[in-house]
């Protein structure tokens, strides 16, 4: 009987933290609609990229309505180089939500933020592609360095760690 009750109790406990998880997982997914209001996300990328693709999922489960253009890597660059991305704030892929541009594996977090702010930039970028970024799998060595992009296409200093 003990052990029934023990395993009543860890399946009540673990049914209960799965609902709590889906209702702030949903309420955050809100909240970024809300946000942003046009949640929709262009993303080009280069047609080998494998990890932009990833990135493209982790938007979609964060609520954002995504087209993803497959490019050439000379197209993507071309991309870059047409919207004023610096050379060393670049990755491998540039997503266009609204009238921003995010570059590389930015989270979730630093576009609310951009969203909440509203600041009088070209956008946001999270250079190379950092592990554990998301879209880019391994462990996580150090904080991720969001910069910033002035709209004079030059590296505007920190916008935010996490």
């Amino acid at each position: 009987m003990n052990k029934l009750l023990i395993i009543g109790t860890i399946l009540i406990v673990t049914v209960a933290g799965i609902v709590m998880w889906n209702k702030s997982y949903s309420a955050r997914v809100d909240q970024v609609k809300l946000l942003i209001l046009d949640a929709k996300a262009t993303i080009v990328a280069s047609a080998t990229c494998g990890c932009c693709k990833l990135y493209s999922q982790y938007l979609q489960q964060q609520g954002f309505d995504v087209d993803f253009k497959s490019e050439s890597q000379e197209d993507a660059n071309r991309y870059k180089d047409a919207n004023g991305i610096p050379a060393n704030l670049r990755s491998c892929h540039t997503t266009r939500i609204g009238n921003y541009l995010i570059e590389g594996h930015v989270p979730v977090e630093a576009i609310e933020k951009l969203f909440k702010e509203k600041p009088a930039i070209k956008g946001i970028a999270l250079p190379g592609m950092p592990s554990a970024s998301p879209g880019m799998p391994g462990p996580k060595y150090g904080p991720f360095m969001i910069r910033t992009i002035t709209n004079d296409n030059q590296d505007g200093g920190l916008f935010v760690q996490l």
